[in-house]
């Protein structure tokens, strides 16, 4: 045989080996990847905030009392946000100085962390609970679900007959609900702010995994329950970030959907796969589209999560109760052209959907941005509402 054709079929026999080899490496490559951003996305210990940031101690700037902060990528974010440090907090305001990796922030309340501790930035402005954060009584009380008793605060209103559930977001906690109560109890709505599976003293999900809202939504569908079997007469869904997912996957999957008279939704996860390649990018990760898809695809077999119907402009649930939705033009966690385009679609599909978008907000800081604004919204979205009100 001319050597020419040995050769050839050398290179051919190469090819045959190599080529699957190869299909077998990416595949096994892809698999990895996807597990591990899966776990990042599904395993709750991956949710729970640390203390990412480094205090510079206090300081003063024009006699005004501030904090400074070595320059992050959340230190300089727009609004009033909670300083919280193992064993303290403080509320801090305005940007005063950014320079030379230093920013310092008025502070509000409290005493500045000394120099190194390390901090967060959180947009939950009060650590406690609504008596000992806002000065209002409330009860303790437990919600049976499926799955166990699920604790959560009761903040009677005055009128008591309509009762929000409050849904907080992936890796938070009842403190993200206490923003709003102050202006709900003066419409005198009842708040129940709930837990659900896989929060600190509630039950664990059977598999120990976040679902995404894809099986939370029963524990909501038990607030929904227990609120009824107490008095209520009407209710209203508010969630922030995941907890506006579950509160949709209620609208989508509860047989109860058609008892809900209004949703309120805070930066809300309506689309994972959105949110998935904008946290790829936030990383600086390459192909953050297959990224998403790989992550997406994983955790749906580890899970059984369905994400085509929690891609809420594309299925909308059957029950449109009337919606106000938050949502920050600087949210690098969840996109906000996942809202809008949601508002989009609520528009062409008959869902009675009002959509605020606060500039320079980042996520779930729509109300830090501009609280005023924030409540005003909610007073006429909800106060027009005579049967929720009256």
């Amino acid at each position: 045989m001319p050597t020419q054709g040995v050769r050839s079929i050398r290179a051919l026999r190469i090819t045959l080996v190599t080529v699957p080899i190869l299909l077998v490496v990416a595949v096994l490559a892809l698999l990895g990847i996807g597990w591990y951003y899966s776990g990042q996305l599904l395993d709750p210990a991956q949710a729970r905030p640390g203390y990412g940031d480094v205090s510079l101690g206090p300081t003063s700037v024009d006699g005004v009392s501030s904090v400074a902060l070595k320059k992050a990528s959340d230190t300089t974010d727009a609004g009033q946000w909670a300083l919280l440090w193992k064993g303290g907090a403080a509320q801090v305001g305005e940007v005063l100085t950014d320079r030379d990796g230093k920013v310092e922030r008025k502070l509000l309340k409290g005493q500045a962390p000394p120099a190194g501790t390390p901090v967060r930035l959180s947009p939950q402005m009060w650590p406690g609970d609504p008596k000992s954060a806002l000065g209002l009584d409330f009860q303790n009380v437990n919600v049976p679900t499926g799955l166990g008793d699920m604790p959560a605060w009761l903040t009677p209103g005055g009128k008591g007959d309509t009762w929000v559930i409050a849904v907080h977001g992936r890796g938070g906690d009842r403190n993200e609900t206490l923003r709003p109560i102050p202006t709900l109890h003066g419409l005198g709505m009842s708040v129940l702010s709930i837990t659900y599976r896989n929060d600190e003293g509630a039950p664990r999900s059977p598999d120990g995994f976040f679902h995404l809202g894809d099986s939370e939504w029963q524990d909501v569908e038990s607030a929904t329950k227990y609120a009824t079997a107490h008095g209520a007469k009407h209710l209203v869904l508010y969630g922030w970030s995941m907890g506006g997912a579950i509160a949709e996957q209620v609208l989508a999957q509860s047989p109860l959907a058609g008892e809900v008279d209004a949703v309120i939704l805070d930066a809300p996860a309506v689309s994972w796969d959105k949110t998935l390649v904008l946290q790829g990018q936030d990383r600086g990760l390459p192909m953050t589209g297959l990224l998403a898809w790989d992550a997406e695809l994983v955790a749906g077999w580890r899970a059984g999560i369905d994400f085509g119907r929690m891609e809420l402009a594309d299925t909308p649930p059957a029950h449109k109760p009337p919606t106000l939705l938050f949502h920050g033009s600087a949210d690098t966690t969840v996109p906000v052209q996942a809202s809008r385009d949601l508002a989009a679609a609520a528009r062409s599909n008959g869902w009675p959907l009002t959509y605020v978008e606060v500039s320079g907000a980042e996520h779930t800081a729509s109300w830090n941005v501009d609280p005023n604004g924030y409540e005003g919204h909610l007073r006429d979205f909800l106060g027009g509402r005579p049967d929720l009100t009256r």
